[in-house]
């Protein structure tokens, strides 16, 4: 019915004979109340739920029984009353509708379900025919986001606005074994209002409780409601302090927009130096997103700040603007961008705060890149710009490449019925790659300062004369020519055919054929120079251009090269069952024949093959250099093999081992070259190191992994890595260990040596700890008169942390404790310190504290 008056829709419990008279009765009564009597009658047989849903401008009830009272002119619903109207439902035991005043009194069990799904609960209401206007005694509210009003007291207006006099708010659900207990935390106040068309909650006079216990007090304040993923107005200010900056304040604004993009200003006022910005701008459109930001200072005392090169020195404006994108073009395209521009390396240093790339207070560089990229069902293509920016105080911004890099990738698969019975897999790989720097970039290996006794080089001579002496790259000079200065431009195709075939005894053949065709064109700048300053001594030294010459050979032109190669791989799988479980053992056997030398001539030049690690996972690899700068020559064998254990209880033991032999032709691993990545790797000898890696997980509580290169001549580790983790159930944990032998050759004059654990304990579902701790115990290997470490024993604590924590469904609390020593690039270790208290209250908001030290004279921020 119309809400101008009241009609019902009985439950069908009685008799049809009852069933008949209440109609009548009702009939009576929608009559009296000037209704359609028969539309009622048919609604109330027919289930007032189902009509509500169908007329919902409609007013419909079911009851056990409806009272007429003539005397005060009510009509009751009495017994599991239900009320259904736009979408809302009123229950209770009784409904009572007064005509005087065309009011709706329920009690008893009373709960209103409004069409949003929050449910309000009562002692009694008292509500407009329509359900816009009322009071509620003893309200409790449940939200479908799970959060919770109560108050003594509460008023509905405009059926939207609700009211809460001495009311509480919390996304704590009660205990269910003590329900009068208080929540964990609520906030308490003498007047909430909740506005359902603004989703907003305002608060005056509020305490924010932990446990029942008041803790904070804020006159008015206001929050979304839990239904608000955004919503405009100023978010929690912050506080931050450094000895350069001075105490500061910030007060960050956000502006919602419209639903699909924003825009959040950060304005920061600091002590020392003045005004701080800090803009941000979100875009969300149909088919991707971006977001820009841009934030800077005009600084009224630089001087505050280290002079170059320990600083910015005394530039005044300093700022940063970074972009980050993506866009689908399509299901197969996508297109997009990660852009990082600075006015100067120090800025990330000095204001940790304003750097998009993490929360680490040390930064290496500043990588931009834009991307177009393509992903078919068998074919890749990416095409990217890369841009490096050095943050390290060492770093020369004139060393850092612009590069171009294009890779398409497309597999075909051979039908043997097409192809003469050839068939098999087809791959073709294109790379272009197109770079130029403004210096070359060199890195030790020996030279003046460097101590063969000690392996080390003395701190007293600088930073930049260890390369004076550069030495043609036919020999293991003094130094490594990590990049070029001038222009680099290579194309590089490779294809490859293989196809596998199964003997009658389960033997698995694949022949294989493979060609690399490779054109370079080379433009070197060898005039170019730089003067670079020392900080240990002040002391300038020039690095020139005109020595890379002795590494690669050759100042420019254009080259090409030619490498085929043929191949053969054999696998025998060998199956046993065991009342443990199954067991495969696998031998595997490979021959890669190709020319001794290149087909054509190659540069020395070496850019992205620089990176060399000889492992299981590139022992059967057919050219086990990275990148496309080096190509493996003559014929090689690999062999080894592999076998799994698959036990019955679902935990399994896998093992792989082997070896790589250089059958004839020269070994291109043991030449020097201008990065020398070959001479340590284990491959420079006719007989490689053997390599292996076996994991162990018997039961599902626990993993163990070794692997390692091993010496051929006594089969001492050259590299050796463990790692283990366990499960077990409220104790999870895990240990890594890495211990990698010197390489002086490539600059590594100590061996590398390290281990870390961590762990976590759930002492209850809610309560937890946590810590980790990582040793570096290669300074053990420093004499403390070269490196100033006072640490320098074996069991000398890189970083380490520790932390316990809260967590439910409304409450998360962390407090942690870290401290990392580490070189800033002023040859100073500096130990950094962290504290950090971090609380979240669902629905409410987060606040944080954190407060950052550095030993050594390092500038400290505090946050």
């Amino acid at each position: 019915m119309s809400p101008t008056g009241f009609a019902g829709a009985l439950r069908p419990r009685w008799r049809a004979g009852a069933r008949l008279a209440l109609l009548a009765l009702c009939a009576l009564v929608c009559a009296w109340l000037g209704l359609d009597p028969l539309a009622q009658a048919v609604a109330q047989a027919s289930g007032g739920a189902a009509q509500a849903q169908k007329q919902p401008d409609k007013m419909f009830v079911e009851a056990d029984q409806l009272v007429y009272d003539k005397d005060k002119n009510t009509v009751s619903a009495v017994g599991n009353a239900r009320i259904y109207y736009q979408g809302r439902t009123l229950q209770a035991d009784r409904v009572i509708y007064d005509r005087n005043t065309q009011r709706l009194y329920a009690e008893g069990h009373a709960k209103m379900i409004n069409k949003d799904g929050n449910v309000i609960y009562g002692d009694r209401f008292d509500m407009t025919k329509d359900f816009r206007e009322g009071f509620v005694e003893s309200l409790r509210s449940t939200t479908t986001q799970k959060t919770y009003f109560s108050a003594p007291h509460a008023e509905i207006t405009q059926g939207a606005i609700s009211v809460y006099n001495k009311g509480t708010y919390t996304a704590c659900a009660a205990c269910a074994d003590n329900p009068l207990k208080p929540p964990l935390w609520r906030v308490r106040a003498k007047r909430i209002i909740h506005n359902n068309d603004e989703h907003m909650i305002y608060y005056t006079d509020a305490w924010l409780e932990f446990l029942g216990l008041p803790i904070a007090y804020v006159p008015v304040f206001s929050s979304p409601d839990p239904t608000v993923k955004r919503k405009s107005g100023i978010l929690m200010p912050e506080t931050i302090s450094s000895s350069e900056l001075g105490f500061g304040v910030e007060v960050p604004v956000f502006w919602a927009m419209a639903p699909n993009y924003d825009l959040t200003w950060t304005p920061t006022y600091f002590v020392n130096e003045g005004f701080y910005n800090d803009f941000e701008w979100r875009h969300r459109l149909a088919n991707g997103n971006y977001f820009i930001r841009a934030n800077g200072i005009y600084e009224t005392n630089p001087s505050l700040f280290p002079a170059s090169p320990y600083g910015s020195g005394n530039n005044r404006f300093r700022g940063s603007i970074s972009s980050q994108g993506e866009f689908q073009l399509d299901k197969y395209w996508k297109y997009g961008w990660n852009l990082t521009a600075l006015t100067d390396k120090w800025y990330f240093w000095d204001y940790p705060f304003a750097n998009p790339l993490g929360s680490s207070y040390y930064y290496s560089e500043a990588v931009s890149d834009a991307y177009l990229t393509g992903q078919g069902d068998n074919s890749y293509f990416d095409l990217r710009g890369f841009h490096f920016e050095g943050l390290d105080p060492r770093d020369i911004q004139e060393t850092q490449p612009n590069v171009l890099v294009l890779d398409y990738n497309r597999l075909f698969d051979l039908d043997p019925a097409k192809t003469h019975g050839i068939g098999g897999d087809v791959q073709a790989d294109f790379n272009l790659t197109s770079l130029s720097e403004q210096l070359a970039s060199y890195s030790p290996v020996a030279g003046p300062g460097f101590n063969p006794q000690t392996q080390l080089f003395d701190p007293a001579v600088g930073l930049y004369e260890y390369c004076q002496n550069y030495r043609p790259g036919t020999n293991a000079g003094d130094c490594l020519l990590r990049g070029i200065g001038g222009e680099q431009t290579r194309t590089t195709a490779d294809v490859s055919w293989q196809r596998k075939f199964v003997d009658p005894i389960g033997g698995a053949w694949t022949p294989f054929a493979f060609a690399r065709l490779n054109g370079e064109w080379l433009d070197l700048n060898t005039s170019n120079s730089f003067t670079a300053t020392n900080p240990n001594d002040a002391a300038s030294y020039t690095f020139f251009n005109s020595n890379q010459t002795n590494f690669v050979g050759q100042a420019s032109g254009v080259q090409g090269y030619v490498m085929p190669g043929i191949g053969l791989e054999y696998r025998y799988p060998i199956l046993v069952n065991t009342k443990l479980g199954s067991l495969v053992v696998e031998p595997i056997g490979q021959i890669i024949a190709r020319p001794n030398n290149l087909i054509g001539s190659n540069s020395l030049v070496n850019m992205d093959s620089q990176s060399l690690v000889f492992d299981e996972s590139n022992l059967f690899a057919w050219n086990k250099y990275s990148g496309y700068d080096q190509f493996e020559t003559g014929t090689r064998a690999n062999y080894g093999g592999q076998a799994t254990f698959n036990l019955n209880n679902g935990g399994y033991v896998n093992v792989i081992a082997g070896q790589s032999r250089q059958v004839a032709g020269p070994n291109g691993f043991d030449q020097p070259s201008a990065v020398n990545n070959g001479l340590a790797s284990g491959l420079q000898t006719t007989a490689s190191d053997y390599v292996g890696a076996v994991t162990v997980a018997p039961i599902p509580w626990l993993d163990f992994t070794a692997k390692g290169l091993f010496n051929t001549q006594n089969f001492e580790p050259d590299r050796l890595d463990i790692a283990s983790d366990f499960n077990l159930g409220a104790w999870t944990g895990g240990v890594d260990f890495a211990n990698y032998q010197a390489q002086p050759i490539l600059g590594y004059y100590v061996p590398r040596e390290g281990l870390s654990l961590n762990s976590r304990y759930q002492l209850t579902p809610h309560y937890f700890l946590q810590g980790s701790v990582t040793f570096d115990m290669s300074r053990q290997y420093y004499p403390p008169s070269l490196t100033g470490f006072t640490n320098a024993g074996p069991w000398a604590i890189a970083s380490e942390s520790l932390g316990a924590g809260y967590t439910d469904d409304c409450t998360s609390l962390l407090v942690n404790y870290s401290s990392v020593y580490e070189d800033i690039g002023t040859g100073t270790l500096v130990h950094n310190q962290i504290f950090m208290v971090q609380l979240q209250l669902r629905s409410l908001g987060d606040a944080k504290y954190q407060q950052t030290t550095y030993a050594n004279g390092a500038q400290p921020i505090d946050r």
